[in-house]
């Protein structure tokens, strides 16, 4: 194999998740907010996030160190009187470092998240990805929809 481990992520990892947070971001763009100071904030609120009763989740690969991570936070539908999964799941910071891409590490972590949801069962699984992360999301059956609407707020 890859020698990659993939697992759920745990509380002590926050500080290590939230430094592969830092430099996947501070890649694709200037970062204005210092490094340091980042990465606090972020472990704080990573550490609240990855307690076993929320909704959020977390897969890490790691050999000796955290090398990818993918988040998913589980949301809740309104209860329905009809026979739907009452929850949506969000793929989120899905990121593997550039020195292990290309390995099948990536299709196994999807793989292992979409099973999740497919064990909670998940009505619908939406994601933002990025011109490169396309062809991966295909393979597992994603596709552009027609009936959803967004309205970007942050451009105003």
């Amino acid at each position: 194999m890859d020698g990659i481990n993939l697992r759920l992520a745990k509380q002590s990892d926050a500080a290590a998740l939230a430094q592969l947070r830092y430099d996947f971001r501070a890649s694709t763009g200037i970062a204005t907010e210092p490094e340091g100071e980042f990465v606090e904030r972020c472990s704080a609120w990573m550490t609240a996030h990855l307690d076993d009763r929320g909704h959020w989740k977390c897969w890490v690969a790691e050999s000796e160190n955290i090398v990818g991570a993918l988040w998913l936070q589980l949301v809740e539908k309104i209860p329905n009187p009809r026979a739907e999964p009452e929850y949506h799941a969000y793929i989120t910071n899905f990121y593997l470092r550039e020195s292990v891409r290309g390995q099948g590490i990536g299709t196994r972590m999807l793989t292992i998240a979409l099973d999740w949801c497919r064990a909670c069962k998940v009505h619908a699984v939406i994601l933002w990805p990025s011109e490169k992360s396309r062809t991966l999301y295909e393979r597992h059956g994603f596709a552009v929809r027609s009936d959803l609407l967004e309205l970007v707020l942050a451009d105003e």
